[in-house]
């Protein structure tokens, strides 16, 4: 009978989700993970072929935590959903300051961008509540959110503290 599997991808994950949340991406490694799960690097990578790998699971994870907090403010019913989106990411910012950073200011030019879905909810809500174009939704959302990311950017980084 094989040895039962004592750490898991998820644990992994977690693990990484853990230590960006302490110190910052940067401190994300595999050995960095193994000292987190007080074990050797083996099972990092017997579960990850590579880093990259993890780290793509490590940020959709992150994502996946972002979008709840779009869920849960929506659901609170404290505001109409346009603005509970920009409130959940001001919260989001405020509270998991480096997953913030991980997701929304890091360097992007090697990666393909797409519109992701809450951008495409948020034009689209703009549009039925406005009655205008796709294109004029679009970009007063672009204005707005550009303000958002950057209330969003001065309180992951200090540089701002809001109630």
């Amino acid at each position: 009978m094989p040895p039962k599997v004592k750490i898991t991808k998820e644990d992994i994950i977690k693990a990484g989700i853990e230590i960006i949340r302490k110190e910052g991406e940067v401190s994300l490694n595999a050995r960095s993970i193994a000292a987190y799960l007080e074990c050797s690097t083996q099972p990092i990578f017997s579960n990850f072929a590579t880093m990259e790998e993890l780290q793509n699971e490590i940020l959709a994870q992150s994502h996946n935590i972002y979008l709840s907090f779009l869920e849960s403010e929506a659901k609170s019913g404290k505001y109409p959903q346009y603005k509970a989106f920009g409130m959940a990411y001001i919260r989001f910012a405020k509270e998991e300051k480096q997953l913030f950073k991980l997701l929304f200011m890091r360097d992007r030019q090697e990666e393909k961008l797409t519109p992701s879905l809450d951008f495409e909810a948020s034009v689209e809500m703009i549009m039925k509540a406005n009655g205008t174009t796709r294109e004029k939704a679009t970009l007063m959302h672009l204005e707005m959110w550009t303000c958002v990311h950057g209330i969003g950017t001065m309180l992951a980084t200090s540089f701002l503290s809001l109630e």
